[in-house]
């Protein structure tokens, strides 16, 4: 049965509070704790949710929906607790059972890991941990080395693997200076003459799974581009109402000709049927292949495919129906300290993710 969650809270008021802060605040960190939304792939027997992919996107847009920086957080803290489905027993045990657990890292392969006899020596710098300020642990990405030579693999290419650091053993960089997106908080992080034993060190590889869960066979690209879309689907939503509710109060003071109130209800309806369609569509193929998967264990390529294809036109489409929509809004928009301003630099920072640039 799914989850039932509260809401509750989940503000203007907080989200302006956020932004001020310059991460989540204490109110916001609790409910999270509550709720468990940052171990949304946690097994329940470590003190997650155990959710399956579909389950966690419908959370992540809601959340995304009520404050960007919020969704953007918990979906990239919650994406890196993912990765308990393929560390080392001891470990997994010790870390995620946790109930303030915050994994906060980078996909940049920003690091350097030399093995040596039982521990790898780690170096490096990696950008953009978003929640590291409220961070439990870190992950990294890392070249490997072993006693100072570079690792290959059979192709001839550099080894990377994924690490996890204890909050003490990284230095946070005050590096997040953007205009949206502000309370993710999502500083770079640097490591220095840092030893570690070698169960630090893990395979984001299904065939590489130490939990039989389903969704730890999910692959990590198509995991990756549907959570961060389901973000800028949640942003949009957002931002899309509030032009609404702008262009209406708008008109009770100037009172704009039936035909501009008539223009203004036929491109908006079509702008946001859009973006619904597209919703529709998505979660389908998300469902589709959550079904593949507990049905044959895998997913077919066709079905991956359509799951790239679908997260990025979606994010295609919210950046095309926001620029038709975002005129109608007025000044308002462009006030600095506006609901609609901040919900509009959260998308048009949250937008530029690489993952998502192109819509094929």
């Amino acid at each position: 049965m799914p989850q039932k969650n509260n809401f509750s809270g989940l503000n203007a008021i907080m989200a302006t509070k956020a932004e001020q802060l310059g991460c989540l605040p204490p109110e916001w960190l609790e409910l999270i704790y509550q709720e468990k939304w940052f171990k949304l792939f946690v097994p329940k027997d470590l003190g997650g949710l155990g959710c399956s992919l579909p389950e966690a996107l419908r959370i992540e847009e809601k959340l995304a929906f009520a404050d960007g920086s919020l969704g953007w957080t918990v979906t990239l803290c919650s994406g890196a607790g993912w990765f308990v489905g393929f560390i080392e027993e001891s470990l997994r045990n010790s870390i995620f059972s946790n109930p303030k657990l915050c994994l906060a890292g980078s996909g940049f392969v920003g690091g350097k890991a030399d093995r040596v006899g039982e521990r790898y020596h780690i170096e490096g710098h990696w950008t953009y941990a978003s929640g590291a300020l409220h961070a439990s642990h870190f992950t990294a990405n890392c070249t490997l080395f072993e006693n100072g030579n570079p690792v290959h693999d059979v192709k001839g290419n550099p080894v990377v693997k994924a690490f996890i650091l204890e909050k003490a053993e990284v230095t946070i960089l005050d590096g997040w200076n953007y205009m949206g997106m502000i309370a993710t908080g999502s500083h770079a992080f640097q490591v220095e003459n840092l030893w570690v034993p070698l169960n630090r060190c893990f395979d984001i590889n299904p065939a590489k799974a130490q939990l039989p869960d389903l969704v730890y066979q999910y692959p990590f690209l198509q995991f990756a581009e549907a959570t961060l879309a389901v973000n800028i689907l949640g942003i949009s939503l957002h931002l899309q109402e509030l032009i609404a509710v702008a262009f209406w109060k708008r008109d009770a003071y100037r009172e704009y000709s039936e035909k501009q109130r008539s223009y203004f209800q036929r491109v908006f309806e079509k702008q946001n049927d859009k973006v619904k369609d597209l919703k529709r569509s998505f979660y389908d193929s998300i469902e589709a292949s959550w079904s593949e998967l507990e049905i044959n264990r895998k997913i077919t390529p066709s079905t991956l495919k359509k799951i790239s294809q679908l997260s990025r036109k979606l994010t295609q489409v919210c950046r095309e129906t926001n620029a038709k929509l975002y005129p109608f809004a007025g000044l308002e928009a462009a006030k600095s300290h506006s609901e609609i301003n901040r919900v509009w630099r959260d998308f048009n920072t949250v937008s530029q993710h690489a993952l998502l640039i192109f819509p094929f």
